[in-house]
């Protein structure tokens, strides 16, 4: 991992006030970054205001939802206010909640792999595997320690957008050793875990089985795509989904190297998740239409209809796979 420059350090010291925005659509990632931010700096005497658009689609992350606000719009703000953006590439990826602090001096702390922000203070670095793990060392490189709230916030970060640590290979001998200073600071991998992949319902296993049942192999049963239609998104909600259990069950099937799962949010507009286990880099696809992200977990929003988006994602990893034609 690089290491974090004095510039943004000492950005951190240099105002009364912060705004901590992430991305529209939160994940644990910018939600356990946000939250651990905001303890660090406000037991340094900031005041905070955790900001973001939302929805807080994901069931996991729910609890957290009263404690942001989705606007700054019309609000009274004291002088010496900052903006820290994490896990995006900037303002143009909050969304709603980007309006009313385009003024204010920012800094932007991430870790995706398409990140390439022009901004004049940022640290982007793409082979930390979450951005809580940016946070840790931002916080360890000034205190030297978490507490243990803040270490609650970023295991469970860490562990969302690594699958709990199965994305990890035989490099990632420094990632665990940061995690351990997080057990060590009173973080439990089993009350992560809990958090992670317990309480859901009984229509998320209903709609797992649905999207499973339609699951359509490409490039020699390489690639399988398959889709939530608006109708199942009426009958169970957003809350039913359970991403990552879905994603586990398609890439335990023998020889699939890479999963597209669409959904239908709206009668014109469908949001996209990509998966891959190594070899494919799925960010590279989430890319040529406007979306991002790591190369084995990238996402993205557009506007059309399930049938007429699919051939064109099957179409856009062609190269991906040279060897075959599907």
């Amino acid at each position: 991992m690089k290491n974090i420059p004095d510039s943004i350090t000492d950005f951190f010291g240099q105002y009364d006030a912060y705004i901590i925005a992430s991305h529209k659509e939160p994940d644990g990632d910018c939600i356990g970054s946000s939250l651990a931010l905001a303890s660090f700096l406000e037991r340094r005497g900031k005041k905070i205001i955790l900001l973001s658009a939302g929805p807080f689609k994901r069931p996991e992350i729910k609890e957290f939802e009263t404690r942001f606000v989705k606007t700054i719009d019309g609000m009274a703000l004291p002088d010496g206010t900052a903006v820290a953006i994490v896990d995006c590439s900037g303002i143009d990826r909050l969304g709603d909640a980007s309006k009313g602090i385009e003024s204010y001096p920012a800094v932007i702390l991430d870790h995706h792999a398409t990140n390439n922000t022009e901004h004049l203070l940022s640290f982007v670095d793409s082979s930390a595997p979450s951005s809580t793990v940016i946070i840790q060392a931002l916080i360890e490189k000034i205190e030297g320690s978490v507490t243990q709230e803040e270490a609650e916030h970023l295991l469970f970060g860490l562990c969302t957008d690594t699958g709990f640590f199965r994305h990890l290979d035989a490099r990632s001998g420094e990632i665990f050793a940061l995690t351990s200073h997080l057990i060590t600071a009173g973080a439990s991998p089993k009350k992560t875990f809990a958090r992670m992949n317990g309480g859901k319902s009984f229509g998320s296993r209903i709609l797992i089985s649905r999207i499973l049942g339609r699951m359509t192999p490409h490039y020699d049963k390489k690639l399988i795509i398959s889709w939530e239609t608006l109708a199942d998104t009426l009958e169970f909600g957003q809350e039913g989904r359970d991403s990552d259990t879905l994603y586990q069950l398609i890439q335990g099937i023998s020889g699939v190297e890479a999963i597209v799962i669409l959904r239908q949010e709206t009668e014109c507009n469908c949001t996209i998740g990509f998966r891959s286990l190594d070899r494919v880099d799925v960010s590279i696809v989430a890319a040529r239409f406007g979306g991002g992200g790591h190369r084995q977990a990238s996402g993205l929003s557009m506007e059309g209809r399930i049938e007429d988006i699919m051939p064109r994602i099957v179409a856009a990893f062609a190269d991906q796979f040279p060897e075959i034609k599907d």
